[in-house]
């Protein structure tokens, strides 16, 4: 019951945040560099943060990283590799991802456990998205690699 209340507190704040946010402050360069970052510190965070010997924790959380590496390289960014996935839609996996990963420790039954880099990194997740701008650069040209972009 609480969860259910809590996911329509989640739903709440981000139909608000949609609404008051108009401005992106973060790049969407910005942006791919931190969700690799991210990505890797989510692969090493059982150990970094000394969780793993939870499972399910760990599995979680070395899915989760996963994902969002191999999203950011199928993503038309200035840092994906094989441009699949438009931006827009990346965002919104961002948000549904971080969102679910923030829940994860309560979803999963291991909040007991370990639940905080979870909640923090999925919260961040989501604002990061929020923040970003909704396309790439003007530089950035569709189909080609951050080297060959016109700067």
């Amino acid at each position: 019951m609480w969860l259910l209340a809590l996911a329509r507190l989640f739903y709440s704040l981000f139909v608000e945040l949609l609404n008051f946010i108009k401005m992106s402050i973060i790049s969407t360069k910005t942006h791919g560099i931190l969700d690799y970052l991210t990505g890797i510190v989510l692969i090493i965070a059982p150990w970094v943060f000394n969780f793993s010997e939870s499972g399910s924790a760990t599995a979680v959380s070395i899915t989760f990283g996963a994902i969002m590496i191999m999203g950011s390289i199928m993503t038309r960014y200035e840092v994906g590799a094989v441009p699949l996935i438009p931006m827009r839609a990346h965002l919104l996996i961002d948000i549904l991802s971080g969102i679910v990963l923030a829940l994860s420790p309560w979803l999963f039954k291991f909040s007991d456990y370990v639940y905080l880099p979870h909640l923090l990194i999925g919260l961040m997740e989501v604002t990061v998205a929020l923040l970003t701008a909704k396309e790439p650069s003007r530089g950035y040209k569709y189909g080609t690699s951050h080297i060959q972009q016109n700067t």
